[in-house]
């Protein structure tokens, strides 16, 4: 396929059907020639922010394999646009497709702050580490915009709760101040995604996302500023970014970083068929060859739902990637550790203030 033909600054290259919808969209080529003579877009790819109103916020997570009990989102869809994102699918509940409109029809819950500060003040309510976020990225350019997640760390902060945040974004610097509030005692925890060292392979994963460059000296200013890093691998691919275990290891445990995390890729749900259209436009040479190999790590199938497999997979390729993974702990991080987030504070600032007895 021609490069212009690829929509620019987005991961995802159309949309796909929903899978709860009975009827489907799509656009004709008579659609597309009448609008190549008028002189007119088909697709004006922009990106809208639609306001939507939950009654919750915090939500229980009860996958065992995760890494977190409570999580939250500010934003439901992301503009990043990272191709492989497990969250694409949640999309489809909202009613919209987990390809474009993922990326272009941002949901923004305007009242999560106030749902947050409800939430910590139940007097049934016992301090667990909560992270934003476990589904889309809390700093992604949305943020910018509507300042949601600064909003809510400032409620962890008065309620002196832990947070924990997961990001790709170097907007998480904008917030520094409170971060550092929140550290003094030990109320945070950051988790920086960074998937290669390469700024081309970030670019056609990531589309929308800070550069690499950013990303390092985000860990690096973290970590001097005695918040706590760990820098998540993930996903790896193979053939895409499996070769660079070693080197990201070592340079951001250089940098500051405390600990590494990876799941190896699966493309669950509606995801397989959204990276498979992707890689066929981006990476026609090797897109076999990466979608084979994907298979052989999960059983012969792009997707993978048995708990304790499906993020680290199994066979030769996913063996030889946790291998690997397991050495650059032990070379790069053998004598770090994260903290264990402190959840003995929040009990007696609850009625916001503190208790005399």
């Amino acid at each position: 396929m021609k490069d212009e033909a690829i929509i620019k600054g987005r991961g995802a290259q159309r949309n796909v059907h929903n899978r709860f919808f009975e009827l489907s969209h799509e656009q004709r080529n008579d659609f597309l020639e009448y609008c190549q003579k008028e002189g007119e877009l088909a697709d004006k790819n922009k990106t809208l922010y639609l306001p939507v109103f939950p009654k919750t916020i915090v939500n229980k997570v009860t996958s065992p394999d995760v890494g977190m009990a409570f999580s939250m989102n500010m934003y439901q869809g992301c503009e990043h646009g990272c191709i492989y994102c497990y969250a694409r699918n949640s999309h489809e509940y909202w009613g919209y497709s987990a390809g474009l409109d993922f990326e272009r029809r941002i949901l923004v819950k305007k009242e999560a702050p106030k749902l947050l500060e409800a939430f910590l003040k139940k007097k049934s309510w016992k301090a667990n580490t909560i992270v934003m976020s476990g589904n889309t990225d809390c700093y992604q350019p949305a943020e910018k915009k509507f300042e949601l997640t600064r909003e809510c760390l400032q409620v962890f902060l008065k309620y002196k709760h832990p947070v924990g945040i997961i990001t790709k974004n170097a907007l998480i610097l904008r917030d520094l101040d409170i971060l550092k509030a929140l550290a003094k005692d030990n109320l945070i925890a950051v988790n920086i995604s960074i998937t290669s060292l390469s700024e081309e392979t970030r670019r056609i994963l990531e589309p929308r996302t800070a550069t690499i460059k950013k990303r390092l000296e985000t860990v690096k200013i973290l970590s001097e500023n005695g918040i706590p890093v760990k820098v998540m691998m993930a996903p790896i691919i193979p053939s895409i970014n499996s070769h660079e275990i070693l080197p990201l290891a070592k340079k951001v445990s250089e940098l500051g970083a405390l600990s590494i995390a990876h799941t190896i890729v699966r493309l669950n749900g509606a995801i397989g068929e959204i990276f498979t259209d992707w890689i066929h436009k981006t990476l026609p040479d090797r897109a076999d060859k990466v979608l084979h190999q994907i298979e052989d790590c999960h059983g012969g199938t792009l997707n993978e739902s048995r708990f304790g497999k499906r993020m680290r997979g199994e066979g030769k390729i996913a063996e030889q990637i946790n291998m690997m993974v397991a050495l650059a702990r032990q070379k790069y991080f053998k004598n770090k550790a994260m903290p264990r987030l402190n959840c003995e504070l929040h009990e007696q600032y609850k009625d916001e203030q503190l208790k005399l007895f």
